[in-house]
């Protein structure tokens, strides 16, 4: 295990707070360098984008990528940093729940993100099988004795959910409640532009809501609706390769 119990825990600890103070902004990352220099810009705690992860390997996102290289990434993000570490685990790789938060442990990390889309069938998770399974991480996590933060991700609003129009808030609402009554710490309904969709599930969902910043919604709006949380995926490391490709076209004869 990269750290010890007890500060595995005070740090679990400290990312599940952090939900309940002002916006907690994660600029999310891909390696070691990058989490450096998040933290030492100030950022009270680190997430990793698997998109931005899988893509520094050369494959694909959506668990194309091996999970012992998407764990082994997150191992040296989370010894480059001294605080928290939550990792998106995509849909848990086909792990129980035990083996899932033992592996997190392992490498550091004290927070994941887990998504309801079914990698390997198609479409969106069954919502029954998906909240049962979120139990059950929580109680892994209770008996490894570290309070690990759960952020349960939504898909209801991609294409590949195979919904549309209102149906797709009434379903991230239903889904959103049961993954909360699970156990889950916060939601992700990934996806949500419109600023009234993101404010109705501020409303109708009885815990913290995870958004994104976009075309019309930026920072101040989204602490207005009374979001707890914003990630940014993979955004900053293809920002990132596109100055690096502006930067060597500028060497070329």
């Amino acid at each position: 295990m990269t750290s010890d119990l007890a500060t595995l825990k005070s740090r679990a600890e400290r990312l599940r707070d952090l939900h309940t103070g002002d916006l907690l902004v994660l600029p999310n990352v891909w390696d070691a360098g990058s989490a450096s220099v998040v933290a030492g810009a100030g950022f009270p705690a680190v997430a990793t984008a698997s998109a931005a992860v899988s893509a520094v390997l050369g494959l694909s996102d959506g668990e194309q990528a091996p999970w012992q290289e998407m764990f082994a990434a997150a191992g040296r993000i989370a010894r480059a940093v001294d605080v928290p570490v939550t990792v998106d685990a995509e849909a848990g790789y086909g792990m129980a729940p035990r083996e899932l938060v033992g592996r997190l442990l392992d490498v550091g990390a004290v927070g994941c993100n887990l998504e309801d889309t079914d990698h390997r069938q198609g479409g969106l998770a069954d919502a029954g099988a998906q909240a049962q399974w979120l139990a059950d991480v929580r109680a892994a996590a209770g008996e490894a004795g570290v309070p690990i933060v759960v952020n349960a991700r939504v898909d209801t609003f991609l294409p590949a959910s195979g919904l549309s129009g209102a149906e797709r808030l009434t379903e991230a609402v239903r889904r959103g409640r049961m993954y909360l009554e699970a156990g889950a710490d916060c939601v992700y309904p990934i996806g949500v532009r419109d600023r009234e969709d993101i404010a109705a599930l501020v409303a109708e969902l009885p815990g913290p809501v995870n958004g994104n910043t976009g075309e019309n919604v930026d920072l101040d709006t989204l602490r207005q609706i009374g979001v707890a949380r914003v990630s940014y995926g993979p955004r900053f490391y293809r920002t990132a390769l596109a100055q690096l490709k502006a930067a060597v076209e500028e060497l070329r004869p």
